[in-house]
């Protein structure tokens, strides 16, 4: 089994370091245009160890020679981390810009504090199309250059850039992609118990009991996630939404045509905490379920502590390493869709973006490389670098790129068919809490979903506090 060597942070700095030497030595003016190649030690196994060769050019003349770029996002640890710390500083390299990326758990709050005291980073990376809407109506981000969105428009459909369109004005470039309505599963461990994949709510349901019957417990779940504790459960109560009440009520919950504590959203949190309270349902490491962070899911699940885990194709960042995906062993994960009640098949999705605070060429440029199919493979294979192996091997990175131009040869072939099941769904909707309004998206929906989560509160009295938060 291949292990992540002791070297890979360390692997990485120094190809940061060489890349930044290279494009920074000598007198820009007297130099001509070569290819710097950097080879760096990533894994290693027992009797072999991978390289990986990264080629940059660097030009002779460095228009963003002396400039600096700041930016600030939610990845923050981890894969994740490193993914774009390398990726930009790839760009930094090609360009002559000095590029900073810092990453925290806590930026829905950061940025807020940013915005309001005057010192925001050059560029954010918003995890919520409703705070970017946010953003754009108080002005704090910039609109698009008609060249940085011509870009854009290159690489991405109109699904997609749609979230970061204001009131008809585009203040934001999509950057990544989720899908969310999978359930994580062992294919060995349901066949050593004879259980098949339900193919409806109700089955899943059925599931559940049967699982506990059998003396295995059906679910793992944790929602704990600092600042953010809640997300969780409402990725749950959004996808139920959609298969429960369908598109069309979804999106009216969603720009609040009707009010949030109405009925049938009252029934649909039932239905999630009837599933979670019931006894022997679900395995929570911390303890109870919003003790548990939301990434301690991933050893349980492979250890068979429980059989199931709904969460997002990024969570196999969260897998522990070495983890195989849908190869046939006797340890290997796969997903299921996430059953629906009637006879669509919703699918729920989610992303980031990426948009300005400062008016500046070298911004604009960082801004274009983040639209580019060259930012897209790069953060996929310094991604899936940083899980261990390299990306010809198959690993899941948990990462995938909404950019339509993006090598597709990259991905493993389970992110492939993620990517697939995203482009070729009959319905899509992006998550909701997403594109409330951040108070109640990134605030009330969580903490009184937590409320509730925890027998706090009543559902409705859960319900009540965020309509009367709606701004």
């Amino acid at each position: 089994m291949r292990k992540r060597s002791k070297l890979t942070k360390q692997a990485l700095l120094l190809v940061v370091m060489a890349l930044v030497a290279a494009a920074c030595a000598g007198d820009a003016a007297n130099q001509t245009p070569e290819t710097v190649v950097v080879t760096s030690i990533v894994t290693e196994t027992v009797t072999e160890t991978v390289t990986e060769t990264v080629e940059v050019e660097v030009p002779a003349e460095d228009p963003f020679a002396g400039t600096e770029v700041t930016v600030f996002g939610p990845e923050s640890g981890g894969a994740e981390e490193e993914a774009m710390r390398a990726a930009l500083d790839l760009f930094a390299a090609q360009s002559g810009i000095e590029i900073t990326y810092l990453g925290a758990r806590d930026f829905s709050d950061q940025i807020n504090a940013q915005a309001a005291g005057g010192n925001p980073p050059d560029i954010a990376v918003f995890p919520q199309p409703g705070k970017i809407a946010d953003f754009a109506r108080e002005g704090f981000i910039l609109p698009l250059p008609s060249e940085t969105e011509a870009v854009m428009n290159d690489n991405f459909s109109s699904a997609w850039t749609a979230f970061g369109n204001v009131d008809g004005v585009q203040y934001a470039i999509p950057t990544k992609a989720d899908l969310k309505s999978l359930v994580w599963y062992q294919p060995a461990r349901f066949e050593a118990g004879g259980y098949t994949i339900p193919e409806s709510w109700d089955e899943l349901l059925t599931l559940t009991d049967t699982m506990i019957a059998d003396g295995n417990t059906p679910w793992c779940v944790g929602i704990e996630s600092g600042g953010a504790t809640g997300w969780t459960f409402t990725d749950w109560v959004e996808d139920l939404t959609l298969r429960m009440e369908g598109a069309d009520y979804y999106d009216q919950w969603v720009d609040h045509s009707i009010p949030f504590n109405n009925p049938k959203m009252a029934a649909i949190w039932q239905a999630v905490l009837d599933l979670w309270n019931t006894p022997g349902a679900v395995f929570a490491s911390g303890g109870s379920i919003a003790a548990t962070p939301f990434g301690a899911n991933g050893e349980p699940l492979v250890d068979g502590k429980c059989m199931m885990h709904r969460q997002a194709s990024f969570y196999s960042a969260f897998l522990p390493e070495g983890t195989p995906a849908a190869d046939g062993s006797e340890g290997a994960v796969d997903v299921f869709y996430f059953p629906s009640v009637g006879d669509d098949k919703p699918v729920l999705g989610a992303g980031t973006l990426v948009s300005a605070f400062r008016d500046a060429p070298e911004v604009w440029a960082v801004m274009e490389y983040f639209a580019s199919a060259d930012y897209a493979d790069a953060r996929q294979r310094f991604q899936a670098l940083g899980k261990g192996a390299a990306v010809t091997e198959g690993v899941l990175s948990g990462f995938l790129s909404p950019n339509v131009n993006a090598d597709l040869s990259l991905y493993a072939p389970l992110e492939q068919s993620f990517l697939d099941i995203l482009n070729t769904a009959d319905v899509v909707r992006f998550d909701g809490s997403d594109l409330m309004p951040s108070d109640v998206g990134a605030g009330t929906f969580w903490t009184e979903g937590t409320s509730a989560v925890n027998g706090d509160k009543t559902i409705q009295e859960a319900l009540d506090a965020i309509e009367a938060s709606w701004p």
